[in-house]
Formats: structure tokens, sequence, C-alpha cells
């Protein structure tokens, strides 16, 4: 009996030495991966990834590589005491850029089209109304989010190119009671800004119970948000465009206003993964550096996140100075195509988002003339996408890293390959 004790605890000592020594390790592999240099391969004449094309599309936009690096971080638990911490400093992080003290954040697996389903779902009870302002593809698609979850939508609809008007959004919110009024900041389909700022002043003024939200999917992190002091309720974005990571992050950030309203609405929440009945508690524990379970989060995504929002938040460049750094690359871009006779999608320079640019195809030359040349000298572009004028145009982004860096070279390798290409192209119909 006493040889089986004594063999038993020597069974239980090693178990514990080698599970020790392998936490010891792991602990070594993962402070490796964070200490060890990692460059996309680039080619010998270039700084620009050759992998072989600049992602010049309104998102997934570049990365740089050190969010791609930290993308590949080892499989981490997303209850580990480490990972919380990292998931905690996002939370903070994204508040900081949007310039709010005491917004909650929610970052969930998903896409920017569930920050649709969020506000749909917790904020907008069946029967409601809700205000949908118009400037591109994408008001269409958050009316029909709003409309499945049991709104009441109306909208106000610019002409292509334009953003709503105040005086519109002041005849509208005095014509009946909205419990939200959304607005889409940068749509990508036409590269048109909208004021933010005026609108949620125009509403605070008219409507002051009325939830300002607003679509920021293609302007966060590109376009300067100000939530606390514009008085806006809802921001929601996803982590492929300005924020600089790779996609599947649905990113959402709601004002205490908002919360109070999601708190003291009459019926249930009329989704179960959007619920933030399920993911306020998630969020409050990660603050707090502790976990909790609802669903598993995108635990890599979270590592790349975090070392974007170092980058944007604690980097060499000051939020502010990032702003700047895309007006600059848009500015560039818009002023290679006029000099090439080219006009774009915005009417006018108030409408025209810093993020993106979104251009007509000169007289005689289409798509198929276009999009495939740039691709050949390693420029990927998007074509159009707003129905009235899909086939008449395409869209460059310039956002994040590409805006930013300026040593990447990537906005002087989109105007060069923009010269050569419809120069080969109008030589092609001579």
């Amino acid at each position: 009996m006493l040889a089986l004790r004594v063999a038993s605890r020597r069974s239980v000592f090693l178990y514990s030495l080698v599970s020790a020594l392998f936490q010891t390790s792991l602990s070594k592999i993962r402070k490796m991966s964070q200490e060890c240099k990692f460059v996309q391969v680039r080619s010998p004449s270039s700084t620009t990834p050759t992998s072989a094309d600049i992602q010049g599309i309104p998102g997934p936009i570049e990365v740089t590589d050190e969010v791609l690096y930290a993308n590949a971080h080892p499989s981490m638990s997303h209850m580990s005491p480490d990972f919380a911490s990292v998931f905690g400093n996002c939370l903070r992080m994204t508040r900081q850029v949007l310039y709010s003290k005491n917004a909650q954040p929610f970052l969930i697996a998903g896409s920017g089209t569930l920050g649709w389903d969020q506000v749909s779902a917790n904020l907008v009870e069946p029967g409601e109304n809700a205000l949908v302002l118009h400037s591109g593809y994408f008001a269409d698609s958050f009316a029909d989010c709003l409309q499945t979850y049991g709104a009441n939508v109306d909208q106000v609809k610019a002409e292509v190119g334009d953003a709503v008007k105040e005086s519109d959004v002041e005849t509208a919110l005095k014509s009946k009671k909205y419990k939200i009024v959304t607005v889409t900041h940068v749509d990508t389909s036409t590269a048109v800004l909208s004021n933010i700022k005026g609108v949620a002043e125009v509403a605070r003024r008219v409507s002051p119970d009325t939830l300002v939200v607003v679509d920021g999917v293609c302007s966060v992190a590109s376009e300067e948000i100000r939530m606390d002091d514009w008085g806006i309720d809802v921001v929601l974005t996803a982590s492929q465009k300005g924020l600089g990571t790779p996609p599947g992050l649905s990113i959402l950030v709601a004002s205490q206003r908002a919360i109070k309203v999601y708190e003291n609405r009459k019926t249930p929440v009329t989704s179960y993964y959007a619920s933030w009945k399920k993911w306020l508690p998630i969020m409050n524990a990660y603050e707090r550096n502790g976990a909790a379970y609802f669903a598993t989060p995108p635990v890599n995504l979270i590592y790349a996140y975090h070392a974007s929002l170092q980058q944007i938040i604690q980097g060499s460049v000051s939020l502010e100075d990032r702003f700047k750094a895309h007006k600059e690359a848009s500015r560039r871009v818009k002023h290679a195509a006029a000099a090439l006779g080219l006009r774009c999608v915005p009417l006018s320079e108030d409408v025209s988002a810093n993020g993106m640019t979104a251009i007509y195809f000169p007289d005689g030359l289409a798509a198929s003339d276009v999009i495939p040349r740039l691709l050949k000298k390693g420029v990927v572009v998007a074509g159009g996408l707003h129905a009235s004028i899909k086939d008449k145009y395409f869209r460059i982004g310039h956002m994040g890293a590409t805006a930013v860096d300026t040593k990447r070279g990537d906005i002087d390798r989109v105007i060069n390959a923009l010269n050569e290409t419809l120069a080969e192209a109008k030589a092609s119909k001579a």
C-alpha cells in the first residue's frame, strides 16, 4: 500500500512538473511571438507589398506588418487573463478613437452589417418610427434591416453624389416623432461624406428625444468623429477599413443615453445573437480585465485589432494627424483624377470623403478598359455599386497605412497606375 502511495505521489509530481514546463515553454513561445520582427514580402525595387497588389479598394484595406503578425498570435483561451487584458484595452482604445469618455463599445464577431442588427433589435421596438438619411446604397440596406425588425421606416433621399441637406432633416423630424435617425457618414457606394455633426445638431434642437445613429463603417479612423461633443448616440463600424484590421469584427459604440433607451424598452429584444442583454455583461467583464462568456470572440482578430489601435492611439502619428494624412491622400488622388479630365461622383468637395474616391469613367471607356489594366499594374480597385450609376464609375480606397505611411509609396503607385492605364486605354480606342 505504501509503495502504491509513493508511486501515486511520484506520478502527480511528474505530471505537475511536465505541466509546469509546458506552460513555461508556451509562455516563452508567446513572448517570442510578440518580440519577433515580421515583414510582409516586398519586391526588391519597391517598399510596396508584392502580394503583388495594393489593396486600393475601400475595404478590406492594406494592414501593417505589426497587425498582420498579431493576427498570427498563438491560439489563446478567450477566458485567459492575458486575453482579457487585451480585450479590455481594445474597448478602452475604441472609445478613444471616437473621442468619447463613457460610451459603451461592443466588439463582436461579425461584419459591419451586424451593427445594423444591433441598432434595429435593441433600440427600435416594432411599430416605432425610424428616419433614414439616404446618400447611397447602404442607406437602403440599413432601412431594410430596420424594417425586418418591425420598424416603420421613412427615407430622405439626396440626389446621387450629394448628402441630405440639414434643412430637409429638420423638415422630416418636425413631421412626426422618430425613435432614431440614421446617417451614413461615408457611403462606400458613392464616396459621399455626410455632415454628421450638423445632423446631430438639428436632431438635438428639433427632436431631442430622437437617437442619432451613425453608420461609420467607411469613416471611423479616417474621418473625425467626436461622439460626445457632437451628441451622437451610436457609431457602428467594422474592422477592415479605417481601423486597419482584417475583416470579421463588428464594432459598435453606444452612448449612455442609448443604453438607457435600451434598458427602458417595453418589449423583449428581437434578436438572440445581437442582443445587448447577452453582450453588455460580456463587455463589462472584459473591461474590468475579467472574462465572461456568451459566444466565442475572434481571439486572434482581437489581437490584430489591439495592434492596430495601439498604432492609431499610441503611435508616432497622432489621431489628429492621421485625419490630416487622409485629407492629403484624398486631395492628391482627386487632383490627379481632375488633371486627367475625370469627374468624381460627389458633387462638391464639401461632400467628398477623405478615405476613398469614386470616379466616373471618361467618355468612351468602361470598367473592362480600366479595372483590368490597373490590376496588371498591381493596383486593385472596386467597380461601381450604386444601382443607378453602377457601370459608369469605379472606386479607389486610400485609408489606414496607405494614407498615413507615406514611405510605402501607395498613393504614388495608385496615381502612376491611373495615369498609365488611362493613356493605354485611350490609345487602344484610337
